[in-house]
């Protein structure tokens, strides 16, 4: 029997102005579609539907629509631009236009903001990816106000009886408030799989066994825990080396599970903080009533055991605000502490997010105000403080927690890692998705050490946009057949990492609008809609369903299987340190390749051993991904007995069969065949990713 759980809900915290509405249906609450949650996914399938002529209603929990494109998350992660389009990419085209008007910019001039990282507006562009919260509300009520889009606010689903379905279709669902929404379609589009679970479909909640769907990157993982992460040797107890004084605050007794397995564990959570440092606009930092200093205490023994950074990754917004994320080992995730929240009751919902405000509100005091913070530290985050005018709070918090990761359905279809790295290519395309494969962390625990990790944290991108399938957007036909999921979809940790992106949920909402009102109009459940039909329209709507740009070429899967000769990856190699992970530029063998982190120069080594079963001769290729922060003078040495042939490889310069460079042909016995990559002497970062023996004869 699938689990049964909660709707969502962040206004028993905090509640804002009621945004107007329009106009509900005068015949009596009957929709051809109901929409569930005022995401930004939400609001895009709203928009759609009446866009194709149908009645549709949104129904929001809260008293703000948006999700986090209203809440914070200004800073918009999607990796290829070019890879959004639809009502998705007419919203950012907004963004732009919006701040085209000179009144838009209050507390800076237009020509002194600048954007960074992968979200910069080029020159010329007509879209903008950096934005306040409130531009995006402002924008989505004028997007909504010209469909005239019906929107209910504080409507709370009611979980226990609140779905009514006959035939294996819901007819109507019933809110808190008794009011009853009846629709021939429904779309979840909650953050947290609300109405999907409410109505008996089958979901997951934490993370699959890397053997579930043959991966690498979705269970437990150890060993990829290299970013966000604490300095070594931070002691884990309350009095430092004395286990029997207990653990600190966060560092989990039960972790960190066996590598690669399944577990219940959910990547953390934070607020996305927008801040400002213009001191008309700016508010202080609060202490809060409950604070409590051991809370901390993870943070001054990173310090003191040399963390030299900010932990927080600030981001420039309009307007001199910025959008606030989580950076380094302790920061403003608050880890471990939302493994319940998916399932959770309403009532222990809204005391998780008052933790996570606790938490976020005690750690920004603690950064500008506690003595055992590093002066440096002091000085720069009490430049900033939350904004006046952007939530409507006197404290200038916003009420969006942000739910990376909740439910995802078990659909017939599941996206997994194989989509991601394209081992695996979409049948039936409803759009793409394009960021790397990101999750955060999901627990603090003691090594084998005695001190404290951080893991969960998986960053592997390296690939091209990818096609995201119509089947893993609706349920199994058994369990519902008039519901479409376009947030908690089918799919794997790991692939929902990649997928879970705004301008994406936008993206999925269309095509869930597309197909249901398509359904509506055959007269035919959800799974059964004519594909060559749907696709048709969502191309006339300017969605983006293939990738035809350039490839970013990714050799992926079994490396001994998938490439001719015989390769051994750097994960089999006999490792002399090479313990930084990476996947940011690809291409590269398999889940990504390791590096010397341009440190230890003369200590690290790496020995690539293989058994040659038949004589001749053989080039001796290395896998790598160039780049300008690459060392230019790699030394390799092939060794077979006592002949041994030497060479300097430049990672800097782009391998001539990428990702493959040869760097000597030689004859080989049958027998042993070392080749070592070392770092003495080395001129920037080296990278060991693969090797390739391949015959010439």
């Amino acid at each position: 029997m699938p689990k049964r759980c909660a709707a969502t809900i962040f206004g028993l915290l905090f509640f804002l102005p009621l945004a107007s509405a329009s106009t509900r249906s005068v015949d009596d609450n009957h929709y051809d579609v109901v929409v569930y949650g005022g995401t930004s996914a939400g609001i895009a399938t709203a928009i759609q539907v009446k866009r194709m002529g149908k009645s549709v209603v949104l129904l929001e929990p809260t008293r703000r629509i948006g999700g986090l494109t209203t809440g914070g998350l200004g800073q918009t992660d999607i990796g290829n631009k070019a890879a959004i389009g639809g009502i998705s990419r007419e919203f950012y085209q907004r963004i732009h236009e919006h701040y085209q008007q000179a009144e838009h910019w209050k507390w800076q001039n237009a020509a002194e903001y600048q954007s960074g990282g992968q979200s910069r507006t080029g020159e010329g562009e007509e879209t903008m990816w950096t934005f306040e919260p409130s531009a995006a509300l402002k924008v989505y009520h004028q997007m909504i106000a010209e469909q005239d889009v019906p929107v209910v606010y504080e409507q709370r689903l009611d979980r226990s009886s609140g779905v009514q379905s006959t035939g294996g279709r819901i007819t109507s669902i019933e809110m808190e408030s008794g009011e009853v929404y009846y629709g021939q379609m429904f779309v979840d589009a909650t953050y947290e799989g609300d109405l999907m679970a409410a109505a008996d479909v089958s979901f997951i909640v934490g993370r699959e066994a890397n053997s579930e769907y043959d991966e690498t990157l979705s269970g437990v993982q150890t060993q990829r825990a290299i970013h966000h992460q604490l300095v070594k040797c931070v002691d884990p107890y309350v009095k430092k080396g004395d286990p029997a004084s207990g653990l600190l605050p966060g560092v989990d007794p039960a972790g960190p599970g066996e590598e690669g397995a399944k577990d219940h564990r959910v990547q953390a959570y934070c607020f996305r903080m927008c801040l400002t440092d213009h001191p008309d606009n700016r508010l202080p930092w609060q202490k809060p009533e409950n604070y409590n200093a051991t809370d901390f205490e993870l943070l001054f023994r990173n310090f003191e055991a040399g963390a030299k950074d900010i932990p927080w990754h600030n981001s420039s917004m309009p307007n001199r605000k910025t959008d606030v994320n989580n950076n380094k080992g302790f920061s403003t995730d608050f880890i471990g502490q939302n493994y319940d929240y998916p399932n959770a009751s309403y009532e222990q919902r809204a005391r998780m997010v008052q933790q996570h405000l606790d938490y976020q509100r005690g750690l920004m005091w603690t950064l500008a105000n506690h003595p055992r913070v590093p002066e440096f530290a002091r000085r720069e985050i009490s430049r900033w403080g939350p904004c006046k005018d952007e939530f409507g709070r006197e404290d200038g918090w916003q009420q969006q927690l942000y739910i990376r990761e909740a439910r995802r359905m078990i659909g017939d279809y599941v996206m997994t890692q194989h989509h991601c790295q394209g081992r695996v290519i979409a049948e039936r395309p409803i759009g793409l998705a394009a960021y790397t494969m990101d999750s955060h962390h999901v627990q603090r625990h003691v090594d084998a050490s005695g001190f404290v990790r951080n893991e969960g944290d998986v960053q592997v991108g390296g690939f091209s946009p990818y096609s995201i399938d119509f089947g893993s957007i609706v349920p199994k036909k058994s369990e519902c057949e008039n519901m479409v999921v376009p947030v908690c979809l089918s799919a794997t940790h790991i692939a929902f990492g990649s997928i879970r992106m705004e301008p994406v949920f936008m993206v999925l909402g269309q095509s869930s609008a597309t197909a249901a009102v398509q359904a509506i109009d055959q007269h035919v459940a959800v799974q059964d809609v004519d594909y060559e039909r749907l696709r048709k329209q969502l191309e006339n709507d300017r969605q983006v369903l293939q990738w035809t740009g350039p490839k970013r070429t990714l050799v992926t899967g079994s490396a001994a299987e998938s490439l001719p000769g015989l390769v051994i990856d750097d994960e089999a190699a006999e490792r002399t340190g090479f313990d930084t992970a990476g996947a940011s530029i690809g291409p590269f063998v398999n889940s990504g390749y390791r590096h010397d982190s341009d440190g230890g120069k003369g200590s690290q080594q790496a020995v690539f051993t293989f058994q040659v079963v038949k004589p001749g001769r053989y080039a001796i290729r290395l896998a790598y991904s160039a780049h300008g922060n690459r060392a230019s003078n790699v030394p390799v040495t092939i060794a077979q007995g006592r002949r041994t042939q030497s060479s300097l490889l430049n990672q800097q310069k782009r391998p001539s069969d990428a990702p493959f460079q040869s760097v000597a042909t030689m004859d080989f016995a049958i027998g042993k065949v070392d080749v070592t990559i070392a770092n003495t002497n080395t001129d920037g970062h080296v990278v060991i990713d693969a090797v390739q023996l391949l015959a010439t004869d």
